[in-house]
């Protein structure tokens, strides 16, 4: 059972999106603020007040995250293990605590170093969360770590209508938040390794990026949503340049390249290394890494009934559908993936290692705002670039481990079945919804048929907080109420 991006506890270690997590749904709307519940409950992550102002007038300002009192560590170290351990074994683990904590012992010297740490750095916790929970995980990002977001249905199911369909420093309960996640969101992609990932931010850069990345068909093209005097491409520009993409890739490509990154990180690691050795597909490589975000207008998915079609489109969100759907139509590395169906489905998949889950949250909130009004900035009458394809150069090699990628994703895509409830209640860890026909998750939840050996980290180092580099807070995480208007996240 898998959790939901957004659901977090007050410390975060490593733990994160390996097997077993539970996913759930939330809302889009923004609510009041309000003050920090106990870490027991689920709050809604994106309940802070927006207040328009420059984001390093409040940054430098921020607090840095604390290090805990050694003895409050290990009281909260044997509350997390009283439910999980046997009576003798909690009673060993305190004899332990008890040793480690005695004065000039080990307990004190390992403390003596966090707090040295912690002096010298923003966030003693951000590089080590970043690094055990995520980039030294080994499992594929799709469906053990990168979250689906579901979003509004829209009304459209044609091609026109899939392509045509259109930061201020935030507070709670009066206190500034940390905003530096905002900025590692765009322009930013994880870099397979062979035995340890890497993150990189283009938007830092000295020449930002001023592109997208567009797939269809299998098939990548770069965008550039910027006209040659700075302004950003109005959205009758961007449907031109997408009826642009949709026509020079009428039919699938026969060699997705795309499906590599839903391997495992091992063999990806060491396949991207073969990738580019070739200077074309090196430079292809490289493109949609610095590209802004992806887009990815999706193909057909299944013909299902309504009922189930909120599950179908969790389904599209997260994995894509397997080699045969859409699964080969997203470059899962990339940190922020807008997917687009062809019937109105729409929503995005993320890549976790730069972000938790509320800033992604309050970004996909600022989308479907931004869609919902009417555009009223006038076309100018510019030529625009046709959008260039990137090409690849597919080796044998290169061949064999697309067709091991498409096999390993279909299995993972079959070995997982996902149901999508809809409820209205407040779910509590204690408790968990007492009426037994809701989910005891309170939203979506995704059961592996075989599921392999536990394997479960948690999420919430790195979190919007009052604290620098936006760790040690607990956003608030509820489930609203059953609308028809609503982002889920999966």
């Amino acid at each position: 059972m898998r959790r939901v991006a957004g659901q977090q506890n007050s410390y975060g270690g490593p733990s994160g999106n390996g097997g077993n997590e539970r996913r759930q749904a939330v809302g889009a709307p923004i609510s009041p603020p309000r003050g920090f519940m106990k870490p027991c409950f689920l709050v809604k992550p994106v309940s802070a007040t927006r207040i328009t102002g420059r984001y390093l007038t409040h940054q430098k300002g921020l607090p840095t995250l604390p290090v805990p009192p050694l003895q409050q560590t290990c009281e909260r170290y044997l509350t997390a293990l009283e439910p999980i351990t046997e009576v003798d074994e909690l009673q060993h683990t305190k004899q332990l605590l008890d040793e480690f904590q005695k004065s000039r012992g080990l307990g004190e010297r390992l403390q003596r170093g966090l707090e040295k740490r912690a002096h010298n750095s923003e966030n003693w916790l951000s590089e080590w969360w970043v690094q055990v929970a995520y980039l030294d995980y080994r499992l594929p990002v799709v469906v053990h770590s990168s979250p689906g977001l579901v979003l509004p249905h829209m009304n459209f199911s044609d091609k026109k209508g899939q392509i045509s369909e259109t930061l201020p420093v935030e507070y709670l309960g009066g206190k500034p938040l940390c905003m530096n996640q905002y900025y590692e969101v765009l322009s930013s992609c994880r870099i397979p390794g062979l035995k340890r990932d890497s993150v990189v931010n283009h938007a830092k850069s000295s020449r930002p990026p001023k592109h997208i990345t567009v797939v269809h068909n299998f098939q990548f093209f770069v965008l550039d949503v910027y006209n040659s005097d700075g302004t950003p491409l109005t959205a009758d520009q961007l449907c031109v340049q997408l009826e642009r993409i949709c026509s020079a890739s009428p039919e699938r490509s026969s060699e997705p390249i795309g499906i590599l990154t839903t391997q495992h990180r091992d063999s990806w690691g060491k396949a991207y290394q073969n990738l580019i050795k070739d200077k074309t597909n090196k430079k292809s490589v490289t493109t949609i890494q610095r590209s802004i975000f992806t887009l990815c207008l999706d193909g057909a998915m299944p013909q299902v009934s309504d009922e189930l079609y909120r599950s179908c489109a969790a389904i599209q969100m997260l994995h894509g559908g397997g080699s045969q759907w859409n699964s080969g139509n997203r470059w899962f590395d990339k940190t922020l993936q807008f997917i687009v169906g062809d019937d109105g489905t729409c929503g995005a998949n993320y890549e976790h290692a730069p972000a938790e889950g509320p800033p992604i949250v309050a970004l996909i909130d600022h989308v479907v705002e931004y869609t919902r009004k009417p555009e009223i900035v006038r076309t100018p009458m510019v030529p625009l670039l046709v959008p260039k394809k990137l090409h690849f150069n597919i080796t044998p090699e290169i061949k064999k481990d697309i067709e091991d990628a498409k096999n390993s994703m279909n299995t993972l895509a079959q070995d997982l079945d996902m149901k999508v409830k809809k409820v209205k209640a407040l779910v509590t860890v204690q408790g968990l919804l007492e009426e037994s026909e809701k989910s005891v998750d309170g939203g979506e939840m995704a059961f592996c048929k075989d599921p392999p050996p536990y394997q479960g980290i948690q999420e919430a180092a790195h979190l919007l907080s009052d604290c620098e580099d936006g760790q040690g807070g607990l956003p608030r995480l509820t489930l609203d109420e059953d609308e028809e208007d609503e982002t889920e996240i999966v």
